[in-house]
């Protein structure tokens, strides 16, 4: 039987449980390439771990180096085109082309869209961004915090919160909390707008906790120490935690597969308007949140489909948009939100409380993923 070339673009949840049921399922059947250009991975939630200086910055990180699958080659270049009529891809290194292409490549920051950003404040969603906090926090000894938010959709709605959490833990432990404010800004009603219960949690955890949370703004931008608000008004700041507004890669932009700046797909498929093409992940419009656990869930779904096309049937579950969060509630206390965005009329989640027994089940979390993808324990 013909090998079914197959080429996966970003090796982020999405891609790495994409090509690992592939592989499982097709062993030698296969010729997959992973492109990405990183030559590492990590969990997203390690940033806040790296932030806080709870976990050095190179424990965190898998090199892809690790992955060792059956009819699978990883290839660490950066893309520069997309053709998705041909399936075609064209890297510094050369060109792929497959009968199935898969574009996991997530979102990007775009820092430059809110002014002062760069200047006058940090971020902490990219890697480099957590890791210079890790040295800016502990200068932070007196005066008023802001975990911002500048723009929505944005990847992980939780860590704002846990952000805010885990700043009063540190703070409380430095023994400097009550010369220090902290403010969450949000452009949502509540933390977690899909679950009362969770929101209901976080909000009484602030309130104990004397955190300030400002709903239905974001942050347009930024003065020399001045937080400006979407509607003219300002927040003075002597930290400022923000959450940069997200975008598309501009590879994907270029390519033509993009509307209203990000990829539509097909939610029983998780295929886009172009044949054999498939999108998963933060990459989409598909509906569920920008995390990895929505990005493994569609990428169950397009293996599924793909596999269904290659034996000649079809696949008839399609993507629920179901998923389960993990939250940081400071105090190595964590809780979990279960989310299912398509089966009922609308958005709903179950919480279950903070406790020591969900910090050990985010761990196996983690542990299970890095086995299941990496093969490590």
């Amino acid at each position: 039987m013909k090998k079914l070339p197959v080429v996966v673009l970003g090796a982020g949840f999405g891609g790495l449980e994409l090509t690992s049921i592939l592989s499982d399922t097709m062993g030698n059947d296969l010729d997959l390439t992973l492109v990405d250009q990183n030559d590492t991975f990590f969990f997203g939630f390690s940033k806040l771990d790296v932030m806080f200086g709870h976990k050095e910055p190179g424990s965190v990180k898998i090199p892809y180096s690790s992955i060792v699958k059956t009819g699978v080659k990883f290839r660490k270049e950066t893309i520069k085109t997309i053709d998705p009529v041909t399936r075609t891809v064209t890297t510094q290194s050369g060109a792929y082309e497959a009968d199935v292409l898969v574009v996991a490549l997530g979102a990007n920051y775009d820092f430059n869209a809110t002014h002062g950003l760069i200047e006058h404040g940090n971020e902490y969603y990219s890697f480099d961004g957590a890791l210079k906090l890790r040295d800016v926090i502990p200068q932070f000894k007196k005066g008023h915090a802001i975990i911002g938010v500048c723009g929505a959709p944005f990847k992980c709605p939780p860590a704002p919160s846990e952000a805010a959490l885990m700043l009063h833990d540190y703070l409380v432990k430095a023994g400097r909390r009550n010369a220090c404010t902290i403010s969450i800004v949000m452009p949502f009603g509540s933390p977690i707008p899909p679950s009362p219960d969770s929101s209901k949690a976080l909000l009484q955890a602030f309130d104990e906790r004397g955190i300030r949370f400002i709903p239905q703004h974001k942050v347009a931008s930024l003065n020399m120490n001045k937080a400006v608000l979407d509607d003219g008004s300002e927040m003075p700041f002597d930290l400022f935690l923000g959450i940069p507004k997200h975008v598309a890669p501009d590879v994907v932009l270029q390519s033509g597969m993009a509307v209203d700046g990000w990829i539509p797909v097909d939610r029983k498929t998780l295929m886009t308007r172009f044949p054999d093409v498939y999108a998963i992940g933060d990459v989409t419009s598909v509906g569920t949140p920008k995390a990895g656990v929505f990005a493994e869930g569609a990428a169950k779904i397009a293996a599924a489909s793909i596999l269904a096309r290659f034996q000649g049937r079809q696949n008839e579950t399609g993507y629920s948009g179901a998923g389960s969060c993990y939250i940081e509630f400071g105090k190595g206390q964590v809780a979990r939100v279960d989310v299912d965005f398509f089966s009922g009329p609308k958005p709903f989640g179950v919480h279950h409380d903070a406790s020591e027994a969900l910090t050990i089940d985010k761990e196996h979390f983690g542990s299970s993923r890095k086995a299941r993808w990496f093969g490590l324990e």
